[in-house]
């Protein structure tokens, strides 16, 4: 297996990657005025119940009910996009011909919850002026490492030999392009059937580092890792194919639909790479989770990215205020948009140190934004923080800086 070679994109021939403003995509306030597009988003997470449903079983009118709920939520708090969680751990929240319903829905995997969560989400967020976001996880399976708990029909059990146990969860092998091939045609299902707005992925690519484990992959690289000068380098060559594969498919499918990724927020520290932000942080993307976020951003490959920013005003390791003035600066001349990952569930959290006992942090992160035009909006982890406002610091932002709803830009 080759490496990718810096070509022309499909992405960028329908036109999509390089998304500008027109005058026409502000919404007027009710005075007269025209206010620059701003993305204001909430993720919706379903993993082990994080948000939504709040619990495992309920009836199928109680889901329904939280969910509309949450999209109320978006609007009362003048948000304009939900990214929703529609593939936690190689499942689905739609009727998949690939893989097997959730089981944060019923309780059981691949039982049918007797509605479609994602049909449902996806025609009330646009009757709400929202858009829907689907959110997926392409390499996690299970949140443990015994695959006979899976449904007898899962993929990761009719094909054991992609699966890899690691840190006491179990995930589908990257290396394997059998793999790549699947889980891009899994998630492509979502993108045929429904009227989403955009294709989501979080910050999960190969697993965050187990101290004193190893990912078994030693089999996937004897068989493809030729050409390649170790494996850290074949590994990050595994996760590019995989997203300017899916960036291509998707433009291909149906071409307004954006590609958009929310990674960890430090691709690599000044000391490791010139390159790199003035960040100490313990992990890299780029050398601990194989991703490239960067490159990805400057091939052109993606059409917004959301770093997660998830630390507060001069926090030392790495600092909000040195890493939104980085990003800014990768995604110069790109065409590519900038969101912020904001760490909402911390505000008022006591086990957070005191910047985030204080209901004006967030706030003053978005006062900050305002000095980098580059940064187009900020999504809010997660949900269940959006609507609880344990400190009023989510109030604090919107009193501060979401007066009034507008779109999100394009």
């Amino acid at each position: 297996m080759g490496r990718i070679t810096r070509r022309s994109l499909t992405v960028a021939a329908a036109g999509a990657l390089a998304a500008t403003v027109t005058a026409g995509e502000a919404l007027a306030d009710g005075r007269g005025g025209a206010h620059r597009p701003q993305f204001r988003g909430m993720w919706l997470a379903t993993v082990a119940n994080r948000d939504w449903p709040s619990r495992p079983g309920l009836t199928a009118a109680e889901q329904r009910a939280e969910l509309l709920a949450f999209l109320d939520t978006a609007v009362r708090r003048r948000l304009n996009a939900v990214v929703f969680q529609v593939r936690p751990t190689a499942d689905a929240l739609w009727p998949s011909p690939y893989e097997p319903w959730a089981e944060y829905l019923t309780g059981v995997q691949g039982r049918d919850p007797g509605w479609d969560p994602l049909g449902t989400a996806v025609r009330e967020a646009h009757r709400r002026g929202l858009e829907l976001h689907a959110w997926f996880n392409p390499y996690r399976v299970a949140g443990h490492t015994d695959v006979s708990r899976l449904v007898p029909t899962h993929p990761a059990r009719m094909h054991p030999a992609w699966v890899v146990p690691y840190g006491g969860k179990l995930y589908y092998n990257p290396g394997l392009p059998e793999v790549r091939r699947f889980v891009q045609d899994a998630m492509l299902d979502a993108v045929a059937r429904y009227d989403i707005d955009a294709v989501h992925w979080d910050d999960y690519f190969y697993p965050y580092p187990v101290a004193g484990q190893v990912f078994d992959d030693d089999a996937a690289w004897e068989r493809h890792g030729a050409g390649f000068p170790d494996r850290a380098a074949w590994r990050r060559n595994n996760i590019d194919r995989l997203v300017y594969e899916t960036a291509v498919r998707v433009k291909r499918l149906k071409p307004r639909v954006r590609f958009g990724i929310s990674p960890f927020a430090v691709w690599r520290n000044r000391a490791t790479d010139p390159l790199g932000s003035a960040t100490t942080a313990g992990v890299q993307t780029y050398d601990d989770l194989y991703a490239d976020t960067r490159g990805w951003v400057r091939r052109g490959w993606l059409d917004y990215i959301v770093p997660q920013v998830y630390w507060n005003i001069g926090f030392t390791a790495a600092d909000y205020a040195v890493l939104v003035p980085w990003w800014s600066e990768v995604v110069r001349d790109t065409g590519v948009h900038l969101y912020i990952g904001e760490a909402l569930y911390k505000a008022g959290d006591p086990a957070q140190p005191a910047p985030w006992q204080d209901p004006a942090e967030l706030s003053r992160h978005l006062t900050f934004d305002q000095g980098f035009p580059r940064v187009r909006g900020n999504v809010w982890f997660s949900a269940k923080e959006v609507a609880a406002d344990r400190n009023g610091a989510m109030a604090r932002v919107v009193a501060d800086h979401y007066p009034y709803r507008v779109r999100p830009p394009r």
